[in-house]
């Protein structure tokens, strides 16, 4: 018994002398981590909404002047997001875009909208309300967002 509880009182010991050999610190290993994990670095979560075409109010052009682009653009409270911003849903990456290729997760934030407030996002479907099939599948009120960078000019069409 006595010999068991010196083994325990030395675990301390022997997992600090370890950790004076650990790796230095990896920015790059700890962000591929993160995504193979699911824990992105500076992710937020919202909760969004979908909005399309067809909808009462919407037009054909964003709060840039910009031509809205299904399943890209976003419309954002932009005292949370600004305008401008390029963010990263990894929820939505493998989606069938309206082209039939892969939704690679990147949206634009280039709307905004007088119901998004918070941390709340509107994303943009497509011409009609059967654009939003594709993204009804997700769990709306929980999507993990990243802001990854901004862009200038209008959205990649």
């Amino acid at each position: 018994m006595r010999r068991r509880l010196a083994a325990l009182a030395l675990l301390p010991a022997i997992a600090v002398a370890s950790n004076a050999y650990a790796a230095p610190n990896d920015p790059l290993g700890d962000l591929i981590g993160s995504v193979i994990s699911g824990a992105l670095p500076g992710a937020f979560n919202v909760k969004a909404t979908l909005y399309h075409a067809g909808a009462k109010g919407v037009g054909a052009l964003d709060s840039l002047g910009c031509k809205v682009v299904a399943m890209r653009t976003v419309a954002v409270d932009r005292t949370v997001v600004p305008r401008r911003s390029v963010l990263f849903i990894k929820e939505t990456v493998g989606l069938q875009m309206p082209d039939g290729s892969t939704h690679d997760g990147y949206w634009y934030a280039s709307d905004v909208g007088g119901a998004i407030k918070g941390q709340r996002i509107d994303l943009y479907t497509g011409r009609n309300s059967g654009s939003m099939s594709q993204l009804k599948g997700l769990n709306l009120a929980r999507l993990s967002a990243v802001k990854v960078g901004d862009f200038t000019g209008c959205p990649p069409q």
